[in-house]
């Protein structure tokens, strides 16, 4: 399948250096990068049908976490920021259920896609885990389901909305409310937005659009579907290192199977 059979190219010429560099720019400044109609309208067609033709082996599962991602921690309280929990509630399909002739996984495999996701975000390089799950992950959200308030632990995450429900599932941030590096954890600015003193920003997006998102200080979360219309987002990953698998308790977690 043609790159240009999938991507948007005249709107978004990745192999420019002029053009990748202002998407550079505009991702550093803002911590997120927006590109919407991505994606050709044949292309998000196959995607939508292929991801509503794998809704039957999501897996889904509900899961209580703190926004911070970590253990409970006993020296502080069960209220404190750090311990808090919020819950994130979805379906998933993995990597090895996406075809080997989906736009997706050409999108996902593209040279062209990798060196500017390269350019973009800084890298050196990017590979695909090393486990057959990982790489290409579509997720699904449910009426009623959502993804509870957090940070990211990688540095940066790339999306691409394939379906939008009706209402609701707005996916809500709050740029740089820590700075993970330096250890500033930010507990009263996590408080008052988990109390409801602090607004977010709220990042509008259609069908198509490709997000790339530094999550790992700016906490973010998508609020609960409110209609009966599943949203399908797929979420393509990536390592800075080749041969990294998630790990087994993770994979357990999110998928309920190991390979």
């Amino acid at each position: 399948m043609n790159i240009s059979d999938i991507i948007n190219l005249q709107a978004f010429p990745l192999s420019e250096a002029s053009f990748a560099g202002q998407c550079q720019q505009a991702l550093d400044q803002t911590g997120v990068l927006v590109l919407p109609d991505f994606i050709q309208p044949l292309a998000l067609a196959t995607m939508k049908a292929e991801s509503q033709a794998g809704l039957d082996n999501a897996y889904f599962c509900a899961q209580s976490h703190s926004v911070y991602l970590t253990p409970n921690d006993p020296t502080y309280a069960a209220d404190h920021p750090a311990n808090r929990q919020v819950t994130s509630s979805k379906g998933c399909i993995c990597d090895d259920i996406v075809a080997a002739n989906s736009p997706l996984r050409a999108l996902y495999d593209s040279e062209d896609f990798r060196r500017f996701v390269c350019h973009v975000t800084g890298q050196a390089e990017v590979h695909p885990y090393a486990d057959p799950l990982s790489s290409i992950n579509i997720h699904y959200a449910k009426r009623g389901q959502e993804l509870g308030w957090h940070f990211d632990n990688s540095s940066f995450a790339i999306t691409l909305l394939i379906e939008k429900p009706d209402a609701g599932s707005r996916f809500e941030y709050i740029k740089d409310l820590r700075d993970a590096d330096a250890g500033e954890m930010n507990f009263p600015g996590v408080a008052s937005l988990l109390d409801g003193r602090s607004p977010a920003e709220v990042l509008t997006m259609e069908p198509g659009t490709l997000v790339l998102f530094r999550g790992r200080n700016s906490i973010h979360r998508v609020s609960p579907n409110e209609s009966d219309k599943t949203r399908m987002l797929a979420v393509l990953a990536y390592n800075a290192e080749p041969g990294v698998a998630l790990s087994e308790n993770a994979r357990m977690t999110f998928y309920g199977r190991l390979e």
